[in-house]
């Protein structure tokens, strides 16, 4: 359907699709570039009604598995009244958290601080817009704008000129499979939500929870304690939870001069390097969670009250779904034995993809030079390659692990990553 406002617009500089934390820093960074006399106009459309990040992984005691340092704009500008240190000096526990002697903050606590940051950048947003197009704006046969269509909380249609997109789409949710969400199937992402949403009276016996990374165990965990007389049984295809490298030298990965060397190693090497360094990241789980976890299950064997049940080497073979409750039958990987278990409900801490934002480009997705894979082609500042008819800048915050490596949707780069792209926009004939 054509978009209803066809007047003259003003043409912004940057409009941003998705406000997580990696858009959150590039309105700061813009902010902060504003208040120096270097001002580019920048505008985020976010779907969500306000900001949030993972709000269904907030568990109690769950830490961040990233150094506070790393936050928004610290590695950026060191000075910046935007920083995590500033946050706790504002709400007044800036002491209290020296005294705690960490460098990783509970994971509210740091939702807290991206939520101050947003507000105090609020003027930037648009929340309840979610974008469903990117339309070329042609001139000379060229391509030298973009409409960014959007749809408001209202169900108007809402367009945006611009000369830049930055997409900072986030993560999506990965099931298996076959395997879709219900009301006693879950993903991780939605934990707390659907434990609030279970009756006050609800007394869950069993839960089934798939998975070998940081979340499932963190999972695991919660519902352990959180039920008192439930089973949880623990689903992984290894033999044990895997410990996370957090050594100083693995942490280098994450470096900005480790982005550079990776975007311009061979591509056999960019496949050792995250062979190599996939430890620092994917399915692994912090030591001392491991531990507890190990702690508790070898505990109740020794009193012979046994609740948390560990299925290594195993997977989910088959489940169903009913009124009482999930079937799931889970099948050992080594021997092919299948074991049925019997859960009020089921949660799957199976990862993320990221949301592909190249959909949103329609036929513009024909200019984006792609790798043999179909991936896009990504310059080290995070411009995707296009052909030479298209002179406005794409420009993506996360998507882009094949090219910039494992840092590419994380936390750790965002300060410095959003510089590198505001550095692009600004030199002369981007903006």
């Amino acid at each position: 359907m054509a978009p209803k406002d066809h007047s003259p617009r003003t043409v912004h500089d940057i409009v941003g699709v998705g406000f997580g934390p990696s858009n959150l820093g590039m309105a700061i960074a813009l902010a902060e570039r504003g208040h120096e006399g270097r001002a580019l106009d920048g505008v985020f459309l976010e779907r969500q009604e306000s900001f949030g990040w993972h709000r269904g992984m907030l568990i109690d005691d769950a830490t961040m598995q990233v150094s506070f340092l790393k936050d928004l704009v610290t590695t950026r500008n060191p000075a910046s009244d935007f920083s995590f240190l500033s946050f706790l000096h504002h709400v007044g526990r800036l002491h209290d958290f020296i005294n705690h002697k960490t460098l990783f903050p509970l994971r509210q606590e740091f939702h807290d601080y991206l939520s101050w940051c947003a507000d105090r950048v609020d003027d930037q947003v648009r929340y309840g817009h979610e974008v469903t197009e990117v339309r070329p704006v042609r001139s000379g046969g060229r391509v030298t704008e973009l409409d960014v269509l959007a749809r408001d909380r209202a169900g108007r249609d809402v367009v945006l000129r611009t000369r830049n997109v930055v997409f900072g789409p986030g993560l999506r949710p990965r099931m298996p499979e076959g395997i879709g969400q219900s009301d006693r199937i879950w993903h991780n992402e939605y934990l707390l939500t659907r434990l609030a949403e279970l009756p006050a009276d609800a007394d869950p016996r069993s839960f089934a929870v798939v998975g070998a990374g940081q979340s499932a165990a963190e999972v695991a965990d919660h519902l352990h304690r959180r039920f008192p007389r439930a089973e949880v049984h623990a689903i992984l295809s290894r033999y044990g939870y895997s410990p996370s490298d957090d050594s100083p030298f693995a942490n280098r990965i994450f470096d900005p001069e480790a982005v550079d060397a990776f975007h311009t190693a061979p591509e056999d090497v960019k496949k050792q390097l995250m062979g190599y360094h996939r430890n620092t990241n994917y399915s692994v789980v912090d030591p001392a969670l491991i531990e507890e976890l190990y702690r508790r299950h070898y505990a109740e064997k020794v009193h012979g009250d046994q609740r948390l049940y560990l299925h290594n080497t195993s997977r989910v073979a088959d489940l169903a779904d009913g009124a009482h409750g999930v079937s799931v039958a889970v099948e050992d990987l080594v021997t092919g034995k299948q074991t049925p278990v019997t859960a009020d409900y089921a949660v799957f801490a199976t990862g993320y993809h990221p949301a592909a934002p190249l959909p949103l480009l329609g036929d513009l997705a024909e200019q984006v030079v792609t790798t043999p894979d179909g991936l896009p082609v990504v310059e080290r500042d995070y411009r995707v390659v296009t052909h030479a008819s298209l002179t406005c800048g794409l420009y993506l915050q996360g998507g882009t692990e094949h090219t910039h490596g494992v840092s590419s949707s994380l936390l750790s780069n965002i300060a410095t990553r959003v510089a590198q792209i505001l550095d692009a926009i600004e030199t002369p004939g981007n903006a």
